[in-house]
């Protein structure tokens, strides 16, 4: 085989065929919002293995735009209850792990899918793609890449062109991160399920205070705390209850 036609082989990843669909379904029906826990610890290994399957959550070009900052400090824990307005979940819980979104690493992130690609070299295209993507969500000093995106954006569509989601100031890219980070945020609590514990995704808290406790810059954004550990026997106050799934899925 020429290296040419070597280079230009696909790659192929066979989907698994034995996955338990009922199993599956009893982590997602039984993952619950837990306001109580005991004071059963967390096995170290347990935590670490649902923290990588978060990392394996889909993110838009890979970018990974999330940390997880697992507070075991007991001075940042009792911190952190705090800044949660001292809900019982999280003075209950076992772990308290802050999501926090990441604007600030966008040309770190694409240089590394350069390095760190799965091939012994990265493709030309793929090169190029990781060399203009970040620019997708910046929006420069005093947001003028920002306000020339929206201008361009504009212009390019009155000519029936179709573009992708892009940022066209900070908020933008705030919550673009935001929702990539959520994503890995549901795969940890399914995870902590699975393996027999429980969380509580907590949006409620003090954000200038968590930033301050985790030292966070203003490129980096608390998504949620979610408290973690085995539920108490109490630890769910009310049954679980959806509204008619006509109001939230339709067929166009």
């Amino acid at each position: 085989m020429s290296q040419n036609n070597a280079e230009k082989k696909r790659y192929y990843e066979p989907a698994p065929q034995d996955i338990d669909v009922e199993n599956f379904k009893k982590v997602v029906t039984s993952r619950r919002s837990v306001r109580k826990f005991t004071d059963k610890a967390i096995p170290a290994e347990v935590l670490d293995d649902c923290l990588d399957l978060a990392l394996l959550a889909p993110n838009s070009s890979n970018l990974q735009p999330w940390t997880f900052y697992v507070v075991q400090s007991a001075a940042k824990k009792k911190q952190l209850v705090k800044a949660c307005l001292n809900q019982l979940a999280a003075k209950t819980a076992s772990e308290l792990i802050v999501c926090v979104a990441r604007t600030d690493r966008l040309d770190e992130m694409a240089k590394m899918n350069i390095t760190e690609f799965p091939f012994p070299e990265a493709p030309a295209t793929v090169q190029k793609y990781y060399r203009f993507i970040p620019y997708n969500y910046k929006t420069g000093y005093f947001n003028a890449l920002g306000n020339f995106k929206k201008v361009a954006f504009k212009v390019a569509r009155q000519f029936d062109k179709q573009l992708p989601v892009t940022a066209f100031n900070p908020a933008d890219a705030k919550l673009w991160a935001s929702k990539t980070t959520a994503l890995a945020c549901e795969n940890l609590v399914l995870a902590l399920r699975a393996y027999g514990f429980d969380s509580c995704m907590m949006e409620g808290f003090d954000e200038p205070l968590v930033k301050k406790i985790l030292n966070l810059n203003n490129q980096q954004y608390p998504v949620m705390v979610i408290a973690a550990g085995e539920r108490a026997e109490d630890g769910v106050f009310f049954p679980q209850y959806r509204f008619d799934r006509n109001l939230f899925i339709q067929k166009v």
